[in-house]
Order: structure tokens, then sequence, then C-alpha cells
């Protein structure tokens, strides 16, 4: 079997196109209504300093769509991605809004590649969506530890484990609730506590399906513990009812009360111990 990595990268590089044109500047609706906005408060974005803004490492960039939204914030942004061909088309939109953000090619499961990014540089990190998407994520919760100044915090946003992974089945049934009858929508998981790896679609019609590795909360958190942070921050996000959907069973407001993403926030310990 090939290397799960470079079959990532490759699959990837595969994708940039149609995801470069279907995420864009703005992003999709799970990016504006779910992710943003909890991103925002998490990395207390609106406390940031114009005289001396945070240097933040976005870390598997994508596109660049949340490096200008960080940088159209105010942030010094050093921006990474192992796609070449997303990494060029994060540079091209880029330089149309002349966002000064420094990408990089760069593998997040090479810790000294990681390092060479600069130790104790960051004031602040995120992935959005990506750990999932990542073979092997020890590397880069250990190069973390290092890479930030003591007291900066790690914000990430996954696919939630627990209700948006691979195994989930969306279902659509009508129950007779108090003498009338309406439709129910559900979501059925059939795995999560053992971490595996499936293909699978970001989005409808890719050219090519990439590789989910599914890992249940505590895997992400355990690394983190080990690694010298703290949690300090958690958001669960569920669509508001009145989202609209284009199908029935795609997440939207028929799933109002089901998160199908979590953002968090680890914070390193100020006084860190050596390892």
């Amino acid at each position: 079997m090939q290397n799960p990595n470079d079959f990532t990268r490759e699959a990837w590089n595969t994708n940039a196109e149609v995801w470069d044109a279907r995420m864009g500047d703005k992003g999709n609706d799970f990016f504006r209504l779910l992710q943003w906005p909890a991103i925002t408060r998490l990395l207390d974005a609106d406390d940031w300093s114009p005289t001396d803004p945070p240097r933040i490492l976005d870390i598997a960039c994508g596109n660049g769509l949340t490096s200008r939204h960080l940088a159209a914030r105010g942030a010094q942004v050093l921006a990474f991605d192992f796609s070449d061909e997303l990494v060029k088309r994060a540079r091209a939109r880029a330089n149309r809004f002349a966002y000064p953000i420094a990408y990089h090619t760069l593998d997040a499961t090479d810790e000294s590649a990681l390092l060479s990014l600069g130790e104790r540089a960051f004031d602040l990190a995120l992935c959005n969506m990506a750990l999932f998407d990542i073979a092997d994520i020890q590397p880069l919760f250990h190069a973390l530890r290092r890479l930030l100044k003591p007291g900066a915090a790690f914000v990430f946003s996954l696919v939630h484990p627990a209700f948006n992974n691979s195994s989930a089945v969306h279902i659509m049934e009508e129950s007779d609730v108090d003498g009338e009858i309406k439709t129910v929508f559900s979501v059925k998981i059939s795995r999560y506590i053992t971490p595996y790896s499936a293909r699978g679609l970001a989005l409808r019609n890719q050219p090519t399906p990439q590789l989910y590795f599914e890992r249940p909360l505590p895997y992400y958190l355990n690394l983190g513990f080990e690694s010298g942070f703290v949690l300090d921050g958690f958001e669960e996000r569920a669509f508001p009812p009145e989202t609209a959907q284009k199908t029935p069973l795609e997440w939207g407001g028929n799933y109002s009360e089901l998160p199908p993403v979590l953002v968090a926030r680890l914070r390193l310990n100020a006084h860190p111990t050596s390892r």
C-alpha cells in the first residue's frame, strides 16, 4: 500500500484547483457559519493590538482562506501546506489582496522541518479543519510546544469526531410526535473509539478521494496534554435551524441539534518543563 502521507499529498495536489475554486476567498457555509466565528473568539481576535499584532502560524493552510482572514484583521501570518498546488493558489490569492503573508511548502509530519520555522517565534497557532487530514499529528504537537511562546495558544477545528466521522450515515424518518407526523433527521455512527483511516470526499464531485484519519477526541487532547498544553476553550458548532440546504440530508438547518464541527483552544504552559 502507498504511504498514507504520500497518498494524501497527491490527492490534495489533484484536488487543489477544484478546492480553491469552491472555497474561493469567502469559504463555504461550514467556514462562514461554524468555523470562523468560533476561531476568532478563541484567538481573542477582538483584543489584538494594531501596534503590536500577533505573529500567527497557520498550519495546513490550504488555499490560504484562513491566512487571508487573519491578515485582514492585522495579524502577521506565516502559513504552510504540504501541497505545492494549494500553496501556489494561496500565494496568488494573497497577492491579489496585497497581504504580506509568508507561505511555505512544508510537511506537518516532519518535526525538524517544522522547527526550522523558528522556536518561540509565534504568539498563536491555528489549524483549521486539517488535523484529520494529517497521517501522523504527533510531530506537529511536539513541535508546537517549541514553536509557540510560553502561554501562547493553539486553536484547531475538526469535523466533530463523534458526529461527523467517515462512518456517519444521515437519516430522515417520519415519526408520530404527540399526535403529529413529523420528519426527524438524525445521524447514525458505527465507529468512534478506535483510530482508523478511510477514503472520502471533502467536496462533492472532487476529482479524487483523500484519506481521512479518524481519531476520537481524547486522542487530540491527550497529545496536547502530553506536549505541555491545557484545554481552556471549547465550542461545538451546529447550523442554525434556518440554514438553507441544497439537499435534505446534507449538513444544515435540518441537523441544528447535532454539531458537525468543534473548535478547541489549547494553551501552552507559561512555565514549561523540559522533556
